[in-house]
C-alpha cells in the first residue's frame, strides 16, 4: 500500500510561484510512476504532469508547459511540483497520485491508470 500526502497549496498572487511536494509512504513508492492532476471547482479532475520512477521521463499538460516543473527526490520518496507565472485559471485542488507499476518509463496522463491518490492540496491564484 502507498499513501500520499500533499502539500505547499495556498493562496498567491497571478504571475507568482509556489511548490508542492507529495510525500510517499511504503516502501515501494519510488519504483512507481508518479503524477500530478488538478480539480477546479465544477470541473472535471484533470492532468497536468507526470514522471517516471526514475525521474528521467516527464510529461506536461499542454496549458501548463513551461511554467511548471516535476521532479523528485526518491531517497526522500517524495515528488514536486513547482509552478511558477501562476494565473487564476490555475486554482485548483491538486492532487498527487502513483501507478502501482514497478520500474518502468512509461508514464500516463489519464486517472484510470493512477492506483493512489492523496487527499489534495487547494491552490488559489488572485488576479
Amino acid at each position: 500500500q502507498v499513501q500520499l500526502v500533499e502539500s505547499g497549496g495556498g493562496l498567491v498572487q497571478a504571475g507568482g510561484s509556489l511548490r508542492l511536494s507529495c510525500a510517499a509512504s511504503g516502501r515501494t513508492a519510488s519504483t512507481y510512476a508518479m503524477g500530478w492532476f488538478r480539480q477546479a471547482p465544477g470541473k472535471e479532475r484533470e492532468f497536468v504532469a507526470t514522471i517516471s520512477w526514475s525521474g528521467d521521463n516527464t510529461y506536461y499538460a499542454s496549458s501548463i508547459k513551461g511554467r511548471f516543473t516535476i521532479s523528485r527526490d526518491n531517497a526522500k520518496n517524495t515528488v514536486y511540483l513547482q509552478m511558477s507565472s501562476l494565473k487564476p485559471e490555475d486554482t485548483a485542488v491538486y492532487y498527487c497520485a502513483a501507478t502501482s507499476t514497478a520500474y518502468s518509463r512509461t508514464v500516463y496522463t489519464t486517472t484510470s491508470r493512477y492506483d493512489y491518490w492523496g487527499q489534495g492540496t487547494q491552490v488559489t491564484v488572485s488576479s
